[in-house]
């Protein structure tokens, strides 16, 4: 198996690793966030999160074309 994996899109329906993932400590934190954080408590964050993006100024990305 390899050594390295996109979990993005390999382990869309579960991790494929199991014990040998290397984000376990994430999944764990993120499990804990859930468990532990009210509906309302993730909207209003995302709402936050959202509105700061509205904020930001434009960002331009200048392609860099070879010569």
């Amino acid at each position: 198996m390899e050594s390295t994996i996109n979990c993005a899109e390999a382990c869309v329906n579960g991790c494929i690793l199991g014990d040998q993932c290397p984000n376990q400590e994430f999944a764990a934190e993120a499990s804990k966030f859930i468990k532990d954080t009210s509906l309302d408590a993730m909207l209003e964050i995302a709402e936050a999160a959202r509105i700061k993006k509205l904020m930001e100024p434009p960002k331009w990305v200048i392609p860099d074309f070879p010569d």
